[in-house]
C-alpha cells in the first residue's frame, strides 16, 4: 500500500485485509515444533510392534507437553523477569523466548505505522513550487474576500460526527474561513448551523441525478460519511474534477463489506467505490486503524487526524442504557468485581504474551478474594480483544489454565463494535499492550467516558494525557511489579477504592474533550496544505491564532438538548445505505442482462421480418423494372456525366437535413445567446428555450438529444487539452468565429456563462441596520434604476420586499437570493431593445463588476485586473500590446479605463452585433497570440504561470475574461448595462466622455484588419516562423488567398480542358485496320441446290 510502512511485518488476516490475531494453531505459528523422526523412530514405527508403537506414541505425546508447557507465559515468569526497551517494545530476555523471536513464531507490531508518505511529498513539492519565484516578475496577493469552504452532509441528524464538524467550522470561521453547510436530508442539526451564522442549503437533486451547486464558488470541499457518496459523483465530472475535495470517512462498514464484494465477484461495484476514493485529494480518518481496514482502496491519499468525540458520545449512550442484563449475558454476577484486560486494536501476534504477562501481575488479587462454597470467585478477569473470527478464546483458555486460576474466573469476549456495553459492565481496566501507538487508544478513552479507572503502560502517547494517580494509573513497561501493587492499592477489601472512584471522575472529565487540540489544528493544518488560493483571496491566519478556548472542548453546549435522546445506531446506518447501493446495482445488472435477453430474443425475430420485407420488394421492383425497361428510352451519356450526376445528388441531399425545433425558432429571431460549457457538471445550468444554444468545448461532455455545437469540431485547436482549458470561454468564440454564416444567421450574437446562471449572491440578515454578506464584502445592491431604502441600505424594490417577507418569517436570520443570468423580462426587454435599435451597435452586459465575489468594494478596472492575476494582469497587457503592435520599446502606459462611477462587465455574458463580434474575435486572436508567445514555455512545461500564485491550467482566461471591456471602450461602441432580474437598462462610460482617453487608431477596423492581413499572407506563405498560435485559431484570409484560389481554380479547369483536347485529338489519330476480306452472300438458287443436295445424301 502506498500510504502504509510495513517495516517487514505482516500485519493483514489472509483474506480480510485486516490486521492478523493470534488465529493460528501453535504449530503453524512455530514451525520448528515439527522435528524430523529419528532413524530408530521410523523403523519401530513401520514394524508394525504393537508393543512398541504404544510406548513410542506415549513418549512422543509426553515430549510435546513438555514442550508446550515450556513455551507457556507462565513457566517464563517463573524463570526469568522480563526487560523492555523504547526502541523495540518488548524484548524477552529468556534465551528460549528470544529464540522463539528470531525464528519468527511472534511479532509485538514494531512495524505497525502509518505513515502518508505520498501525501507528504505531494505537500512538501507543492510549496517548493509555491516558493518559487519567476524572473522579473513579482506575485503578489491581494486580500479582496476570504477563503470560502463547503461542508457537505448525508443529513443533518443529531450524530457524533455533526458535533466535531461544528465544532471544526467554528474555529475555521476564526481564522478567516467562510463556510457553508449544504446536506442532502434535512435534521435538527440545521437549527444549530443556524445559530452559529453557517448558511445552511439543502441540495435537491433532480429526476436525472444531477445537483444544481456550482462548487467552483468553494476553494475547498468537506465531505463527510459514506453516505454522500452521490455528490462525489459530481466532482468526478467536469468542471469540478480540480476543486480540492477532502473525504472524511469514520464508519468500518465498507472496509468490511469490501471483503464480500471480493469473494462473491462483485467486483464492478468495488472499482465503483475506488474511483470515489481516487477523486478525493485527501481521505481523513480519525484514528490509525481505518486506513489499513480501508488498504484496498488506497490511492496514496491517505491523512489521519486522530481525535473524535464518537467514543464518548457511545459511552454515554451505552450507560444510559446500562443494566443488569449485560452482566447476565456475560455471566457475571452482581456482586463480583470484574477486571477487564485491553490491549490494543492493532492485532499483532504477540500480543496474547504480553496479555499473559499482565495476568501473571494480576494473579495476587486472588488471595484477597477467597473461594465460596462451590469453588467460584467473586473476582473474575475478562479479555477483551477485536477478534471474532480467530481462536484467541483458546489461547486466553491455556494462559489461564498455565498460571493456576481458578476455572472460570479469566473468560475472552470478542468485541467488534460495541465496546461500550462491554466495559460499562466491568469495574477496573487494564491496558495490556505494549505497543508504542500514533495516537491514545480509543478504548481507553471509551473506558475513561464511562467512569472507569484505567491501568495503563507509561507509553509516550498514554503519558500525554494520562497523569499519574490524577485521572488514571501508570507502571513503567520494565517492570511489571510496579503493576500489581498498583493493582492492590486499587482494590482493597474486595471493591474499588475511594480515591480509584476519585480518579475515574476525573479521568471522565479529561476524556470528555481529549484530543480536540489535535483535530482542530490537524484539520486547519490540512487546508493549508491542500488548498491552492487564488491571488484575490486572503491567506488564513496561521494555526497557531486559533483562540485556546476553542482548543479546549467539544461544542457540547449546542448538543445539550440531545444528548439524553436516542438516535440511530451510525453503524446500523451505514450498513442500510451499502444495503441500498448493493440493491440498486443488482438490480441494474438484472435489468441490464434481461435487457440483453429480450433484445437477443426479439432481434432474431425482427432481422427475419426485415428480410422478409426486403425480399419482397426487391422482387416487386425488378419484375417492375422488367415491364418497364422495353417501354422507355434509356438515357445515354459519358461516364463524366454520371459522375456529375452522383455528386450533385450528394450534395443536394446534404442541403436538404432536418431542421429541429430550435433550430427553426432561431431562424426568425434577431439573436442568439451561445452558452459555453465544458462536462457534464454544467447541463444542469443550461438553458433549453430557443433563445439559448450550448457549445461544447469537448465532444466527449456534450448534451444528448439537443442541436448543441461541438467546438472541436470546427476548431481543431480545441482537441488540444491545454489550450482547451487555458483559452476558457474564448475556445467557443474561435470556434462560432470560424466560418460563422455556416451555423450563426442571426444579425446579433451574445454569449452567457453557465456560471452566471448558477452563481447565487446570498445575504444574511441580521438586524434592520446590519447586512452580513457571504462573500463577506460589504455591498450595496444597486440597479442602476430605480432603488428604494430598506433599512439603512439602497435595494431595488423586489429586493426590499423580499427581505421584508424573509424578516417576518425569521427575524434573526433571513436570506436574499438574486440570480446573474438573464430573467424572462429581461430577456424580453433585450429582444425589443434589438429589434427596435434602440442602441444602435452597442454591448450589452449584464453582469456587473460590483456582484463578483472578487471584487473589493468599488475598485477601479486595473486594480481588479491585479487582482485576479497575482498583481501582474497590467504587465501581461503591456507585453502583449507591445508583441501585437510590433513596439520595440516599453509602453509608458496602458489603455485607459477610468474610474467614473460605472461598472464593467465580468464573467463573459454579454451581446453585440454579430458584424461587431467578428471583430472583436479578429482583435483577440492577435491578443491571444501575442499573450501566448510570452507565456507558453514555462506554462507548458511547469504549470505555472506568473498570473497565478500556484499552478493553474486556466492561466490566461482570467486576463481574457475582461478583454472584452478594453475593445469596447476603446473602438467607441455604446457599453449598456442590462439589470438581469428587471431588464432595466443603463448606458456606462458615455461614449462623449470618453473623448482624448481612446486609444482609437489602435482599435480602429482598418489597422486591426490590415494587420489580421500581414498575419494570413505570412501564415500562407512558405516561409516557417515555428510555434505559432494564430493560424490555428480561426480562418487564414488576405487578398492573396482570393486570388490564389481563382488561379487554383483556373489551373483546374484548364487542365481538365487540355485532358479533353488531348482525348479528342488520340481519337482523330486512332490507327484502324484495315478490312481483310468481305463475305459475299450467294444467290438463292444456289442455297436450294445445296439444301436439295444435302437432304438427299441424308435418305441415301
Amino acid at each position: 500500500m502506498g500510504s502504509l510502512e510495513s517495516g517487514g511485518v505482516s500485519f493483514k488476516r489472509d483474506s480480510n485485509n485486516l490486521i492478523r490475531s493470534y488465529s493460528a494453531g501453535r504449530t503453524e505459528r512455530n514451525p520448528f515444533l515439527y522435528r524430523p523422526r529419528s532413524r530408530l523412530s521410523r523403523f519401530l514405527l513401520f514394524k508394525k510392534l504393537d508393543y512398541i508403537q504404544w510406548i513410542c506414541t506415549v513418549a512422543v505425546f509426553l515430549f510435546f507437553v513438555v514442550l508446550f508447557q515450556m513455551f507457556l507465559p507462565g513457566s517464563v515468569v517463573e524463570k526469568s523477569e522480563l526487560g523492555f526497551s523504547p526502541r523495540r517494545g518488548v524484548e524477552l530476555i529468556n534465551k528460549d523466548l528470544l529464540y522463539l523471536k528470531e525464528v519468527g513464531g511472534l511479532d509485538f507490531g514494531e512495524g505497525i505505522k502509518f505513515e502518508p508518505l505520498k501525501l507528504l511529498q505531494k505537500f512538501q513539492k507543492e510549496n517548493r513550487e509555491m516558493n518559487m519565484s519567476f524572473t522579473n516578475r513579482t506575485l503578489c496577493r491581494f486580500p479582496y474576500r476570504k477563503p470560502q469552504l463547503a461542508l457537505v452532509f448525508a443529513d443533518l441528524l443529531v450524530d457524533p460526527q455533526q458535533l466535531l464538524m461544528v465544532t471544526v467550522a467554528t474555529a475555521l470561521q476564526e481564522i478567516g474561513y467562510i463556510i457553508h453547510v449544504y446536506t442532502l436530508r434535512d435534521g435538527p442539526v440545521q437549527n444549530i448551523w443556524k445559530s452559529m451564522r453557517f448558511p445552511v442549503t439543502i441540495i435537491q437533486i433532480s429526476h436525472k441525478l444531477e445537483i444544481a451547486v456550482d462548487w467552483l464558488n468553494y476553494d475547498g470541499i468537506l465531505v463527510n460519511s459514506l453516505e454522500t457518496r452521490s455528490v462525489i459523483s459530481c466532482f468526478m465530472q467536469e468542471p469540478f474534477k480540480s476543486v480540492p475535495l477532502i473525504w472524511t470517512i469514520h464508519e468500518r462498514a465498507l472496509a468490511i463489506r469490501s471483503r464480500q464484494y471480493t469473494s462473491s465477484w462483485q467486483i464492478e461495484l468495488l472499482n465503483d467505490w475506488r474511483k470515489a476514493f481516487n477523486r478525493a485529494t485527501v481521505v481523513v480518518f480519525p484514528n490509525h486503524v481505518l486506513p489499513m481496514m480501508y488498504s484496498a482502496f488506497d490511492a496514496g491519499n491517505y491523512f489521519v487526524i486522530p481525535g473524535s468525540p464518537a467514543e464518548v458520545w457511545e459511552a454515554d449512550t451505552a450507560k444510559a442504557l446500562y443494566n443488569d442484563d449485560i452482566r447476565a449475558k456475560m455471566e457475571i454476577e452482581p456482586t463480583d468485581l470484574v477486571v477487564a484486560v485491553v490491549g490494543s486494536q492493532f492485532l499483532y501476534r504477540g500480543l496474547w504474551l504480553e496479555q499473559a504477562l499482565v495476568l501473571k501481575a494480576l494473579l495476587p488479587l486472588l488471595e484477597d478474594f477467597p473461594l465460596d462454597s462451590n469453588s467460584n470467585s467473586h473476582l473474575k478477569f475478562i479479555v477483551l480483544s477485536g477478534d471474532s473470527t480467530g481462536n484467541y478464546s483458546k489461547a486466553v483458555e491455556a494462559i489461564a489454565v498455565n498460571l493456576s486460576y481458578p476455572r472460570g474466573t479469566v473468560k475472552y469476549f470478542a468485541v467488534d463494535s460495541d465496546v461500550s456495553s462491554a466495559l460499562s459492565a466491568v469495574d477496573l481496566v487494564v491496558y495490556g499492550s505494549f505497543l508504542e501507538e500514533q495516537s491514545f487508544p480509543e478504548i481507553l478513552v471509551t473506558a475513561m467516558s464511562i467512569g472507569k479507572p484505567i491501568i495503563a503502560p507509561d507509553l509516550s502517547m498514554i503519558g500525554k494525557y494520562v497523569d499519574d494517580k490524577v485521572n488514571g494509573y501508570l507502571f513503567p513497561k520494565e517492570n511489571l511489579k510496579v503493576l500489581t501493587q498498583i493493582v492492590l492499592q486499587v482494590i482493597s477489601k474486595g471493591t474499588l477504592s475511594p480515591l480509584a472512584h476519585n480518579i475515574a471522575s476525573i479521568g471522565k472529565s479529561t476524556a470528555k474533550n481529549l484530543m480536540v487540540l489535535e483535530t482542530i489544528e490537524g484539520y486547519a493544518t490540512l487546508l493549508e496544505n491542500a488548498l491552492n488560493l487564488p491571488s484575490e483571496v486572503a491567506l488564513p491566519k496561521a494555526v497557531q491564532e486559533i483562540p485556546p478556548k476553542l482548543k479546549k472542548e467539544w461544542c457540547w453546549n449546542l448538543f445539550k438538548a440531545f444528548l439524553n435522546s436516542t438516535h440511530e445506531d451510525i453503524a446500523l446506518k451505514s450498513s442500510k445505505y451499502l444495503d441500498e447501493v448493493e440493491e440498486q446495482w443488482n438490480h441494474e445488472q438484472r435489468e441490464s442482462s434481461g435487457l440483453i435477453a429480450a433484445t437477443n430474443d426479439s432481434f432474431s425475430y425482427d432481422i427475419w421480418e426485415e428480410e422478409k420485407n426486403t425480399l419482397m420488394l426487391n422482387t416487386r421492383k425488378r419484375r417492375e423494372d422488367e415491364e418497364l425497361k422495353d417501354r422507355t428510352d434509356q438515357p445515354r451519356g459519358t461516364w463524366e456525366d454520371v459522375y456529375r450526376s452522383a455528386k450533385r445528388a450528394d450534395r443536394s441531399k446534404n442541403d436538404l437535413h432536418e431542421r429541429d425545433e430550435g433550430e427553426l425558432l432561431r431562424t426568425g429571431q434577431p439573436l442568439c445567446i451561445y452558452e459555453p460549457y465544458f462536462g457534464e457538471g454544467t447541463w444542469s445550468f443550461l438553458h433549453l428555450s430557443s433563445l439559448y444554444r450550448g457549445i461544447g468545448l469537448s465532444t466527449k461532455g456534450r448534451r444528448p438529444g439537443t442541436d448543441d455545437i461541438d467546438a472541436p469540431s470546427r476548431l481543431s485547436l480545441l482537441s488540444n487539452s491545454y489550450y482547451r482549458d487555458a483559452l476558457g470561454d474564448y475556445g467557443a468564440f474561435f470556434a462560432i468565429a470560424n466560418r460563422i454564416d455556416r451555423i450563426h444567421k442571426n444579425s446579433w450574437i451574445g454569449f452567457q456563462s453557465w456560471r452566471a446562471t448558477a452563481r447565487k449572491d446570498l445575504i444574511l440578515v441580521l438586524n434592520p441596520a446590519f447586512l452580513v454578506i457571504q462573500t463577506d464584502i460589504a455591498r450595496t445592491w444597486s440597479d442602476f434604476g430605480s432603488t428604494v431604502k430598506c433599512g439603512k441600505h439602497k435595494v431595488t424594490h423586489n429586493h426590499c420586499k423580499m427581505w421584508q417577507l424573509h424578516r417576518s418569517i425569521n427575524a434573526s436570520y433571513a436570506t436574499l437570493v438574486a440570480n446573474a443570468s438573464l430573467s424572462r423580462i429581461a430577456e424580453k426587454a433585450l429582444v425589443d431593445a434589438i429589434e427596435t435599435q434602440k442602441h444602435r451597435d452597442s454591448l450589452y452586459f449584464w453582469v456587473p463588476m460590483e456582484t463578483d465575489p472578487r471584487s473589493h468594494l468599488r475598485r477601479d478596472f486595473w486594480s481588479f485586473c491585479d487582482a485576479i492575476n497575482a498583481g501582474n494582469c497590467k504587465l501581461a497587457f503591456s507585453e502583449a500590446l507591445k508583441r501585437m503592435y510590433g513596439i520595440k520599446h516599453d509602453l509608458d502606459s496602458l489603455p485607459s479605463m477610468p474610474e467614473d462611477g460605472d461598472t464593467w462587465s465580468v464573467m463573459l455574458s454579454f451581446a453585440l452585433p454579430t458584424r461587431s463580434f467578428l471583430e472583436f474575435v479578429m482583435f483577440s486572436r492577435m491578443f491571444v497570440d501575442a499573450l501566448d508567445a510570452q507565456m507558453y514555455d514555462e506554462h507548458h512545461r511547469s504549470g505555472r504561470c506568473y498570473l497565478s500564485p500556484a499552478k493553474d491550467k486556466h492561466c490566461y482566461s482570467r486576463v481574457l475574461e475582461l478583454l472584452i471591456n478594453v475593445w469596447a471602450y476603446h473602438s467607441a461602441r455604446q457599453m449598456v448595462y442590462v439589470n438581469p432580474e428587471t431588464g432595466l437598462m443603463k448606458e456606462q462610460h458615455a461614449v462623449k466622455s470618453r473623448r482624448g482617453k481612446m486609444w482609437a487608431r489602435w482599435f480602429s477596423y482598418s489597422i486591426l484588419k490590415s494587420m489580421d492581413e500581414d498575419l494570413a499572407e505570412e501564415a500562407d506563405s512558405d516561409r516557417s516562423r515555428g510555434r505559432w498560435l494564430w493560424p490555428s485559431t480561426g480562418e487564414v484570409v488576405w487578398e492573396g488567398v482570393f486570388e490564389k484560389e481563382r488561379n487554383l481554380r483556373n489551373h483546374q479547369k484548364e487542365k481538365r480542358r487540355q485532358q479533353s483536347r488531348d482525348k479528342q485529338q488520340r481519337m482523330r489519330k486512332k490507327h484502324r485496320q484495315k478490312v481483310l476480306g468481305k463475305y459475299v452472300k450467294p444467290p438463292p438458287d444456289e442455297i436450294e441446290n445445296s439444301n436439295s443436295t444435302m437432304s438427299a445424301s441424308e435418305t441415301l
